[in-house]
């Protein structure tokens, strides 16, 4: 009985076997046309950018050239006033000094003390978590030995509209460069020349810039010169070193670029407001040297010109080598044509040694100052005194006999208010 019941189930499925394949040979007769697709390796222009999903990335750097992105929702929303949060290990004397907020698909450009600009995307720098350290710059950049980054600039602008930004070159031996920004927009792998440099030339600072800023640059001899961008006319190509900005005394070099904000006050007027600005900070009235700047006419300024001053202006940190440092309002520092030998920045006696650093800081910062003998000292702007350009300065670090302060950082605080402030610079950019 068996047999017979698996006999008949063979014979039904063989039936049914054969309804199925008249059927479909039916549907072939009546509904068969060639094949209207290929099937091919796929060679299209896709790349791993292209699978990146676009996302707000914390990129912190260190003095000693470590660098991360970190994404941002891993920096948890805190209240004002708390203690902020761990965002990289770092050895005792390594400090983060650059930190700031980018999209995966924002364009990085570094620039090296030696002339050469390199270009990656934000996604292609090692993700880690808060705590960790990174990866070395010099592993994923091809920068050869001895060669430093002298500058870090992210930019957000497509490339079709990099011919409306500028950047403002500095070398060591006093010349600046304005070219477009779109002169930088094809860079291979291995780096692009940015400015050809003599021997024992280096590359000090770029920035971007536009034409309603101003630039300082300071000499180690205490020397500094303030002049409009636009002294500096756009240079099409990348092989000259630009224009002189500041004429050089024997042995002098220039230590320190920035831009600052323009503003446009009368010599009365800034004596006026620098006056009423040391009286605020508790500073000795020691007005800049006669011999430098016409004396002017003592006047009195309205509190509304008094306000608008403010805000328009820099708070130059100094820096001198024996560890003294000052800060000193960007009005004190006049309008000059570029190419002259600028004016005091240190008192005349230089009894701290030459300048190491001079760069806009805020009341709130903090600096890193390290030393030839391995040592560092990590302090808050807000204890430096306030004094004028032609002024001393006061015991920031103090260095042992033969010990001399080399270089002078700028710390990125890591707690959600600064990182909410570059979400702020960076979309409105």
């Amino acid at each position: 009985a068996n047999i017979r019941e698996y006999l008949d189930i063979l014979r039904s499925r063989d039936r049914i076997m054969a309804i199925i394949s008249d059927e479909l040979k039916e549907v072939r007769d009546m509904f068969a046309v060639p094949r209207r697709t290929e099937i091919v390796d796929w060679s299209g222009d896709m790349e791993d950018e292209d699978l990146i999903e676009r996302e707000d990335m914390v990129v912190t750097i260190t003095s000693d050239g470590w660098i991360k992105r970190t994404p941002l929702v891993d920096f948890r929303a805190q209240r004002r006033g708390g203690k902020g949060l761990s965002g990289m290990a770092t050895k005792e004397e390594d400090v983060v000094t650059n930190l700031f907020v980018a999209n995966t698909h924002t364009q990085l450009l570094f620039f090296t003390t030696d002339g050469m600009v390199y270009k990656l995307k934000t996604w292609r720098l090692p993700q880690g978590g808060r705590t960790a350290k990174g990866k070395a710059i010099v592993n994923i950049l091809p920068i050869p030995t001895g060669v430093s980054i002298a500058a870090i600039m992210p930019v957000d602008k497509p490339d079709d509209e990099w011919d409306n930004l500028q950047i403002v070159f500095c070398t060591t031996a006093g010349d600046v460069r304005r070219n477009a920004l779109s002169d930088f927009t094809n860079v291979k792998s291995n780096g692009k020349i940015a400015m050809k440099l003599p021997e024992d030339v280096q590359m000090v600072n770029a920035r971007i810039c536009t034409e309603d800023d101003d630039v300082m640059l300071v000499t180690q001899s205490g020397r500094a010169i303030r002049f409009r961008t636009t002294d500096v006319r756009v240079f099409k190509g990348r092989d000259s070193t630009g224009v002189r900005g500041i004429r050089l005394g024997k042995d002098d070099q220039v230590v320190s670029m920035a831009v600052i904000r323009h503003f446009i006050a009368t010599s009365e007027e800034r004596a006026a407001y620098l006056k009423m600005r040391r009286a605020a900070a508790g500073a000795p009235d020691d007005g800049a040297e006669a011999d430098e700047e016409d004396v002017a006419v003592e006047v009195a300024i309205s509190a509304e010109r008094y306000a608008e001053m403010a805000a328009a202006e820099d708070l130059m940190l100094t820096i001198s080598a024996q560890g003294s440092g000052k800060l000193s309002s960007s009005h004190d520092y006049p309008l000059r044509g570029r190419g002259g030998q600028g004016v005091a920045a240190m008192d005349k006696a230089m009894r701290a040694g030459p300048l190491v650093a001079s760069f806009p800081v805020e009341i709130e910062d903090q600096i890193m100052l390290a030393t030839s003998k391995g040592q560092s000292i990590r302090c808050p702007v807000a204890g430096i005194s306030f004094r004028s350009r032609s002024a001393g300065g006061v015991r920031v670090f103090d260095t042992a006999k033969g010990e001399q302060v080399v270089s002078v950082a700028w710390i990125a605080e890591q707690n959600d208010e600064a990182i909410e402030d570059e979400i702020v610079v960076d979309t409105s950019e």
